[in-house]
């Protein structure tokens, strides 16, 4: 019989009818359930259901045969199947943490059949170890239990089958003898792994580093030995004392992922010692000192008290704005405007249907001037009008040579897509003065609302980083806005683009396509444009690399062309954080004029910041095809660390003073590889603030 314990078990879980208990049952099941979930059990057609009760009770039928499906996978050591199970089922789905009728989790057979690759698959997706085994004793117990039980029943049956004649009861005696005796096997070999563990050993490795000013990163990795069982969870402790003695605080970690750990809510300018350990059902094993024995935290910043370059910048902007509206509130230019109902705020998908109003003011092609183009797009489809064309207003037909300052001007507007009446009513004020600039400019901000107001949507996008000029003297200036809802819009056209660039009919010359036709040829490269621009970096520190190119009327930077808001760079490692002593040694190379770090020295090699600089210095140069030799010429920009929000920061790599920027004419002997541009600098600096 079971004993106490488990009966107390059985009572308190909501107890789970055993599922197929023979190998050939599991491979039956499994396949049978396979079939079911490749066609996602949610997918089945709603009007063949009868009412909401029996569609649940449909759903809970397959979630139960996917948990037993997982305990026989995990019973018969099939990790595909394991695998395929937590792909297509939650944790809580699959029960991953409920014992079945034997009071095992899958965790429990996993580890006690040393399956080290099905338990480290179950933990990463959140599975733990039964509750029942408070102890090794426990644990003992319920193993002998169960092999007690199942050898009792093969005995049992076994009897019956020799003592009965032949016939269906005794066939059917025979499979339940063949499916005990398969079980009795697996007991047998869960108790003698749990017999032979031992406890684990210590982890292999354990790196410590500055985190902030307050805050340690602890990461660890796994024990070398693999005869032992499989670790289930760690422990992480601290204390100012190399001896441990007090012990400051303690944390367990059991989400096995990812092996690391922050300690928070710490000392600045206090030494901290740490040791992490490792468990197995066996039991903790020995510790493992950190490497560096202690750290310190804090942050480069303490070296000198700097504040953040941009504390209270944005407040301050934000300030200064509201004043400057509250000066123009006032304002003659108002007057006219203050009768104006405000315009509606519309939805996406009842504004969209002004696309197609007979009385929309959309260009259908180009004279010879300065015209607006939004591109709209979901996926791989783009948004036109009735006429099957991109959304297109004209700025100015008198206009044939963009000026750079007044489409950076323009640029710079697209961060204020919803104060374009306000700017409107300000500039006005200066129409008396007859400037070709400011008249210019008042034109595009015209254009803008018409834009805006045929579409009704207030956000037109991104600015493209150069307008599209054509030799008929026609200019473009191209924004573009990714639509993400997943809401369908009556009335309103999504045309693949594909079709829209096959279907058109082109009024140019191959030769001298206009600058729509450019556009359309172009398309998927903008698209692609936008979507890297707005991509963000993984957390961690980077080595970045300035450089820059000057024409007569701008600066140009170059960038990657996968991250075109990122300067070109290369991951020194995970942690952003650069601690005080690091800081100290980047000033002191910096104090004596060294060259960047390209070989080792004796004095440095412990030095961990060093090794990670010459790693990435020389992939930085090869990326940006620059021979490695040359790099001793370059220094390190030591003023500040460029922090990027808390999960990024920068160190930037210069070139000799005289190259960092190539003059007109300028031979540069190092041209980058491919997968590089050059972006107009208030260009890249409006997409990093993005």
């Amino acid at each position: 019989k079971m004993t106490q314990q488990m009966r107390d078990l059985q009572l308190a879980q909501a107890r789970k009818p055993p599922g197929p208990s023979s190998p050939n049952a599991a491979k039956r099941l499994y396949r049978n359930l396979s079939g079911k979930f490749r066609v996602n059990y949610t997918s089945f057609d709603e009007g063949s259901l009868v009412g909401r009760g029996e569609k649940e009770k449909l759903r809970k039928s397959y979630l139960f045969q996917s948990n037993a499906a997982l305990f026989e996978a995990v019973e018969l050591q099939d990790l595909e199947r394991v695998q395929e199970l937590l792909k297509h089922y939650s944790p809580e789905e699959l029960d991953l943490n409920t014992p079945n009728s034997e009071g095992l989790l899958p965790l429990d057979i996993a580890i006690m059949t040393n399956n080290a690759p099905i338990a480290r698959a179950l933990l990463q997706a959140g599975a733990k170890e039964s509750p029942h085994f408070v102890s090794l004793e426990s644990r003992s117990l319920h193993l002998s239990t169960l092999v007690r039980e199942a050898e009792q029943r093969v005995n049992e049956l076994m009897a019956q089958v020799v003592n009965e004649a032949p016939n269906a009861d005794c066939s059917e005696k025979e499979k339940q003898l063949k499916a005990w005796e398969w079980r009795f096997r697996l007991y047998k070999r869960m108790k003698a792994g749990f017999e032979h563990a031992r406890v684990p050993d210590a982890p292999s490795s354990v790196h410590l580093s500055v985190a902030s000013s307050s805050s340690l990163q602890v990461t660890f990795w796994e024990p070398l030995s693999v005869n032992s069982a499989v670790v289930t969870k760690y422990k992480v402790e601290w204390s100012c004392s190399p001896t441990f003695s007090p012990l400051l605080g303690e944390a367990v970690i059991d989400k096995l992922k990812d092996l690391h750990f922050t300690i928070q809510g710490l000392v600045s300018g206090t030494a901290y010692h740490v040791r992490v350990s490792a468990y197995n059902m066996k039991g903790w094993g020995p510790a493992q000192a950190s490497s560096p024995s202690f750290a310190v935290p804090s942050n480069w910043r303490e070296y000198d008290g700097r504040a953040p370059r941009r504390r209270g910048q944005a407040e301050a902007l934000d300030h200064l704005l509201g004043q400057v509206k509250t000066v123009h509130q006032h304002c003659i230019c108002h007057e006219p405007c203050k009768n104006q109902p405000q315009s509606r705020k519309h939805s996406v998908s009842k504004s969209l249907k002004h696309l197609f109003h007979p009385g929309s003011k959309f260009l259908k092609t180009l004279k010879r001037g300065l015209y607006l183009t939004a591109i709209f797009y979901k996926d791989d489809n783009i948004l036109v009008t009735h006429e099957d064309q991109i959304p297109v207003v004209e700025i100015d037909d008198t206009y044939s040579c963009l000026l750079m300052q007044d489409f950076l001007w323009f640029t710079k507007v697209s961060c204020m897509w919803d104060e374009i009446l306000w700017l409107r009513q300000c500039v006005t004020v200066s129409q008396s003065s007859c400037s070709c600039i400011l008249q210019t400019r008042f034109k595009m901000l015209l254009a803008i609302s018409q834009m805006q107001g045929l579409l009704g949507i207030q956000d037109l996008g991104q600015v493209f980083f150069e307008p599209i000029k054509d030799k008929q003297g026609n200019i473009l200036i191209v924004t573009l806005k990714e639509v993400k809802t997943n809401q369908t819009f009556e009335s309103v056209r999504w045309v693949p683009i594909c079709k829209l660039q096959s279907s058109r009919k082109s009024v140019s010359s191959p030769e001298e396509p206009t600058a729509l036709d450019t556009l359309l040829i172009s398309v998927q490269d903008k698209l692609a444009y936008h979507q890297r621009s707005s991509h963000a970096l993984s957390p961690g520190l980077y080595l970045g690399y300035l450089k820059l190119c000057s024409a007569v009327d701008q600066i140009r930077v170059l960038v990657p062309e996968r991250l075109p808001n990122i300067l070109c760079h290369v991951k020194i490692r995970s942690n952003p954080n650069i601690s005080r002593e690091e800081w100290e040694w980047l000033q002191k190379m910096a104090s004596v004029e060294e060259p960047v770090p390209t070989e080792p020295e004796a004095d440095t090699s412990q030095n961990p910041l060093f090794q990670e600089l010459q790693v990435a210095i020389k992939e930085l140069m090869s990326l940006v095809n620059i021979p490695l030799q040359e790099a001793k010429d370059f220094r390190l920009y030591s003023q500040e660390v460029l922090d990027f929000g808390d999960q990024v920061s920068f160190l930037l790599l210069l070139p000799p003073s005289d190259d960092v920027c190539t003059a007109p004419g300028q031979n540069n002997p190092y041209t980058p590889r491919s997968g590089f541009l050059t972006l107009p600098l208030q260009i890249f600096e409006l997409g990093e603030e993005r």
